[in-house]
């Protein structure tokens, strides 16, 4: 490519993303998603790109296809191998060849026929994606976690709020039969008052050290600098793409916390019904990270050595990955992934419906359903950017109060730590500037 070319499609792409984001209250809602009355027709498709589609993107879009209101047009990635297999997948399923691949998402969000995108690039994209998507006109299905910092998870929030768009953080657990039906025992008091609440993590980790560099492949190959987004520059090697960049500080968020805290801690913070605040003390151990509400419940972040194997005595392992406990003063009720819930007094046990269906907590159908049909009513989601932001920003917290190795405190309505300039500090990063290469 010359360098007249480059500068012509750079050209474009400011252009077409300008005008993109130039969104008017008219076009709020989806055209697709109204009759010309006005009316919902729940015939027509709900038309979906993807951007970053590489294994659990697949897991999540394998889920999406079925809907038969819902038509996947398109799907962008900076690596060409990941762009054909996606393609392969979806003009399979459809039966046609029609699937338009990109290697810059920016494209694809200029398409003024796509009413939502599925995001599942690394950690490092999802705020800076979903919120040029959400600019853009398209709501927003992210996987998590939805911004590796306090600061983009606030700037994801409150942009969603901005452009009246419909957002469901990828936290899937919020709408699987097992959890919800333990946060239910919560809330209807069967273990009486609430006192403790358990959510498992990794322990965590700091991390950050460089692999040997590579030479980088053509662009059409892989798009390095735009892999790399808002996420400070190290030289390319192979292993990052093919996800070596897990557990790195720059790729990943909170120490590796987030990766099972995001749905954890969710579920701890629905079950103390906390959706709007979170924790106001964090204390970090060896052990655990132990926190605290202004309602005196105690939330604790146990790190689990073998979190997918061994899992006691923390946990009962046969309930499988990302179990909490919610303990109150009559009783528990634990449950993970498997399904399986478990209450203690063995009266509660009894009371479980036998034939409650099991889903496995990796599941997203339904999850994704409930995205979809608040496409069409514009209603909040299950959990949507103001969920996101308070489990997101108290899994930070406790991540921040590890990482500094002293008890915080945090001002739940300012999402600020009192009297540490330090914490503070550390809400945010700085990015760097993926638009020009």
């Amino acid at each position: 490519m010359t360098a007249s070319d480059k500068s012509s499609r750079r050209d474009f792409l400011v252009a077409s993303t300008a005008a993109a984001t130039a969104v008017s209250l008219a076009n709020i809602v989806p055209s697709t998603v109204f009759a010309a009355d006005g009316q919902v027709a729940p015939n027509d498709k709900i038309t979906l790109g993807v951007i970053g589609i590489g294994p659990r993107c697949t897991y999540d879009l394998k889920a999406m296809l079925p809907f038969q209101d819902v038509q996947c047009v398109a799907i962008a990635d900076v690596q060409a191998s990941r762009r054909d297999a996606g393609k392969t997948l979806v003009d399979s399923h459809y039966g046609n060849a029609d699937c338009v691949l990109y290697q810059d998402f920016r494209e694809l969000l200029a398409r003024k026929d796509i009413d939502a995108v599925l995001i599942a690039t690394g950690d490092r994209w999802h705020s800076a994606a979903s919120i040029l998507a959400a600019e853009a006109g398209k709501d927003v299905y992210s996987e998590k976690p939805c911004g590796i910092t306090i600061a983009d998870c606030q700037k994801l929030a409150d942009t969603m709020h901005r452009e009246q768009r419909v957002f469901q953080a990828g936290t899937q657990r919020r709408s699987v039969a097992n959890y919800k039906k333990a946060v239910e025992i919560a809330h209807a008091g069967k273990l009486g008052k609430l006192h403790t609440l358990h959510a498992s993590v990794y322990k965590p980790v700091l991390e950050n050290s460089w692999l040997p560099g590579e030479a980088e492949p053509a662009q059409d190959v892989c798009d390095w600098n735009m892999w790399l987004g808002p996420a400070a520059w190290r030289p390319y090697n192979k292993k990052y793409v093919g996800g070596g960049w897990r557990g790195q500080w720059d790729f990943d968020s909170g120490a590796r916390l987030l990766d099972w805290g995001a749905h954890t801690v969710d579920l701890c913070q629905w079950a103390n019904q906390s959706d709007d605040t979170m924790p106001i003390e964090y204390v970090p151990s060896n052990e655990n990270i132990v926190c605290h509400y202004a309602n005196g419940v105690k939330l604790v972040l146990d790190f689990l050595p073998q979190p997918f194997g061994k899992r006691e005595p923390h946990y009962i392992t046969r309930l499988g990955t990302c179990p909490v406990r919610f303990v109150g003063d009559q009783g528990w009720v634990e449950t993970g992934d498997s399904g399986e819930i478990v209450i203690e007094p063995e009266s509660l046990q009894k009371q479980l419906p036998d034939a409650m269906k099991r889903v496995n907590g990796l599941d997203v159908s339904t999850h994704a359903r409930n995205f979809f049909d608040c496409m069409r009513t514009r209603q909040m989601t299950a959990a949507n950017q103001d969920v996101m932001r308070r489990s997101h920003i108290a899994s930070h917290a406790a991540a921040i109060a590890w990482i500094l190795q002293r008890k915080l405190t945090l001002d739940p309505v300012k999402e600020e730590f009192v009297n540490d300039d330090e914490a503070n500090l550390l809400r945010s990063r700085g990015t760097r500037d993926w638009t020009v290469s």
